[in-house]
């Protein structure tokens, strides 16, 4: 069998902690590693701002604590990419899976693809998500400062998101449905000590409602059978519903490819081995009693050593040569017994630090042709901070353009009028088309992943697309503008703001921009913004919450019939 780039022994879905544990193990044990991961490295503990029961390690935050496992996974040689699975062939020797970096080929999958936040159903939660009804604190709560706002849930979440509002909220009070927290004591001990939060037991959410915003809501005691109304402060005019009430796996995308219980959780056995041979599973997306970050670890450590048989058997029948790890990642055994420690982020005063700058110095070769970024600049002080951004920016590569423009008077007053947003920073081709990949804003925090694959996918054939994606989005004949309504913070605006920037890369008729609300409260005020990601069509159709690449070509592809 020829051995191609492509091929890995152990092909890791998901870089959250059990992802993560799962390539340090198996990249320790000297198999080459990928790690595939569609949104943000970290997975959803990167919004605990506190982590206190995870062993040996007394506080620390969850995007800390998960980044310093992403730099041991490294430091043994696992490879990491940005790319979402579409779909997959695992019944065969050699897994093949299709993604939006194109074919990558395995000897053993670990789907360690984590869960979302539960939908309640109550009334109003699907008309107003967005308006008042959202499921994220750290990416939303800013919206609500000074407002009143309601938490739905009694769980670990709940409790740790609730009180993480009470940083934005005048008042924040708890629905619990069930007679006492189900989180652990010492968890729940924190709410009591907060003066802002009040707690209704037994109790449940009915309705959400309003004109534009959540104005009212119904709630009802289960004990008592008692339901009451409550409206919005006149001079609030609106309110906010946080839902936390638990997790669905996320298994749908694999279309009953691998055994799942009733409720999507994947079944494994003690190894974490799933029905298929060489498919293991991994962290909250398995069936399991307790699901912390120190479960989710043992998760893909198991997986990875259970794994490392496997695929030293499947060398052995399909007659393949050791596989060698990522140039330059490869580290000797030897150096790892002398507890070398892989090296720390350096700390910088600008924009990019050391570490990010050595990132892109490998991603850059990978261009096939030059880009150029325009920066169209108005003397505000964000067009400073751009200017700064594009400064560092410039000189990293030949592969890459960077010019700035001061925008004059006379068309600053022509761009307002024909409703356009600057400052800008527009991402052409070497040849010049283009510029119809823009972000209002440094794109920094969770961003700068879409900003760097946005120039990755405008200098080249970028990163690969299933057939029938790319054929929606070229059908599309009309001119599509869509604002990507962003906050920084938001682990969930990527995959929103990088499946748009595909489509628009793949067809000049799709404008696609991305807004940091936090410069631009003026927009969020014009459509009622209450949550981010937030997608706005030509100026009038809104859509809120995450979506991918397919998901997004769809909607466009309605948009322009």
């Amino acid at each position: 069998m020829e051995v191609t780039k492509n091929l890995y022994d152990v092909i890791v879905i998901g870089g959250g902690p059990a992802g993560l544990s799962a390539a340090i193990y198996a990249a320790r044990a000297k198999y080459r590693v990928l790690v595939l991961e569609k949104e943000h490295f970290g997975g959803q503990i990167t919004i605990t701002s506190e982590v206190v029961n995870y062993p040996g390690v007394e506080c620390s935050s969850g995007k800390e604590l998960t980044q310093t496992m992403k730099r041991q996974a490294e430091a043994f040689g696992a490879e990491f990419a940005v790319a979402e699975v579409l779909n997959m062939d695992l019944e065969g020797e050699v897994k093949t899976l299709y993604t939006t970096v194109g074919e990558q080929k395995a000897l053993g999958v670990v789907l360690a693809t984590g869960a979302n936040p539960r939908k309640l159903g109550f009334q109003g939660e699907k008309e107003f998500q967005g308006r008042g009804v959202a499921y994220c604190a750290t990416c939303d709560g800013e919206f609500f400062t000074g407002l009143e706002v309601f938490v739905i849930g009694g769980g670990f979440a709940a409790v740790e998101e609730g009180i993480f509002l009470t940083k934005y909220a005048r008042k924040v009070t708890m629905i619990v449905r069930e007679e006492a927290f189900t989180c652990a004591a010492s968890v729940a001990e924190k709410v009591w000590q907060e003066p802002k939060i009040e707690v209704k037991f037994q109790t449940e959410i009915l309705e959400a409602g309003g004109d534009s915003m959540v104005s009212y809501a119904r709630f009802r005691n289960n004990r008592t059978g008692e339901e009451w109304r409550v409206d919005a402060a006149e001079e609030d005019g609106c309110f906010g519903i946080f839902v936390f009430a638990g997790y669905v796996p996320n298994t749908a995308w694999m279309d009953g490819k691998v055994a799942c219980n009733p409720q999507g959780y994947l079944i494994t056995d003690a190894n974490q081995k799933t029905n298929l041979d060489g498919v293991y599973g991994a962290g909250d997306v398995c069936i399991k009693n307790l699901r912390q970050v120190v479960t989710a670890v043992s998760d893909g450590a198991i997986a990875a050593t259970s794994l490392e048989k496997y695929v030293s058997e499947m060398h052995s029948k399909l007659q393949l040569p050791e596989l060698i790890q990522k140039e330059g990642e490869k580290r000797s055994h030897s150096k790892k017994e002398e507890g070398t420690k892989p090296e720390k982020e350096q700390e910088t005063h600008g924009f990019l630090s050391e570490d990010i700058k050595k990132q892109l110095a490998g991603l850059f070769p990978k261009f096939e042709r030059k880009v150029k970024i325009e920066a169209e600049l108005d003397g505000t002080a964000l067009a400073g901070e751009m200017k700064g951004f594009l400064g560092e920016l410039s000189g990293l590569s030949d592969k890459l353009i960077c010019e700035t423009r001061q925008l004059t008077e006379e068309e600053k007053k022509q761009r307002e009028a024909e409703g356009e947003i600057f400052p800008a920073l527009r991402i052409f081709r070497e040849d010049g088309s283009g510029g119809n990949l823009i972000f209002h804003g440094v794109p920094g925090g969770h961003e700068f992943n879409s900003f760097v694959i946005a120039l990755y996918n405008m200098a080249g054939s970028g990163q690969a697309v299933d057939a029938e994606i790319a054929k929606r989005v070229e059908d599309i004949s009309q001119s599509i503008n869509v604002k990507v309504m962003v906050s920084l913070s938001c682990t969930m605006c990527p995959e929103v703001v990088m499946g748009t920037q595909r489509i628009a890369a793949l067809n000049d008729k799709v404008t696609a921009e991305m807004l940091d609300l936090m410069h631009y409260p003026e927009w969020k005020q014009k459509y009622k913004i209450m949550s981010v990601p937030c997608m706005v069509i030509n100026d009038k159709e809104v859509l809120f919450g995450k979506k991918n690449l397919e998901e997004i070509s769809k909607i466009l592809q309605q948009v322009s019939s």
